[in-house]
């Protein structure tokens, strides 16, 4: 579970809307709303810098923060932010207000281990990851850093869903549906040369008798 947290200062924003939000970021500020906990949006402003690095250091949509908003303190959690579309500047960010009841849903990595473990693997297999991420709704106060999936005793031909996944208490997948695909080990392209060599063998030899 993620434990890391940080805190963040703002201050309150009098005006709302695109003009008022240019000149939050003339002032080397991100403008951004707190919502939700049945509360009205607050419109807050945050330094350019902190923000830059929280969003672009990593797991910024699933650590809680605590936002000191001219002296009051709101556990949040980010929820969306906007880049700009060619320098990746933020430009605009929500968060959610976080209380001990508060679930949300929010995209955790997949992490594979063991694969030196995968006879698979070790035979010349591929891992083939048709997710690196998967939705999940669970505690704001316990969202994962991360899904482990142990490959382990793993063969060729082997697909991993998501039924086969142990998850911490409380975490569910949103897609409910259907027991979808997490990865799978596939045959290497490498190993083909090896198997036609493998079938051409008795071939070359008959010729060599006939000659």
């Amino acid at each position: 579970m993620s434990h890391n947290t940080y805190e963040l200062k703002a201050e309150t924003r009098e005006q709302v809307g695109k003009g008022s939000a240019r000149a939050v970021r003339r002032q080397g500020k991100i403008p951004a709303v707190i919502y939700g906990a049945k509360q009205p949006p607050l419109a807050i402003a945050l330094s350019y810098k902190d923000v830059y690095y929280k969003i672009h250091g990593g797991g910024f949509l699933t650590t809680i923060a605590t936002i000191d908003v001219d002296g009051q303190k709101i556990r949040v959690l980010p929820k969306d932010y906007q880049l700009d579309p060619v320098k990746d500047f933020p430009l605009h960010v929500d968060f959610l207000r976080v209380g001990k009841d508060t679930e949300v849903n929010v995209n955790v990595p997949v992490r594979f281990i063991n694969e030196d473990k995968s006879p698979g693997i070790k035979r010349g297999g591929v891992l083939n990851i048709v997710r690196h991420e998967i939705e999940f709704n669970c505690p704001a106060n316990a969202i994962p850093d991360a899904i482990t999936i142990d490959l382990a005793g793993r063969e060729i031909g082997d697909t991993i869903h998501i039924s086969a996944v142990t998850l911490p208490e409380g975490v569910r997948p949103v897609i409910t549906d259907r027991d979808f695909t997490i990865a799978t080990i596939a045959g290497s392209s490498a190993m083909k040369p090896e198997a036609e060599a493998a079938e051409g063998e008795p071939a070359e030899a008959e010729e060599k008798a006939e000659e």
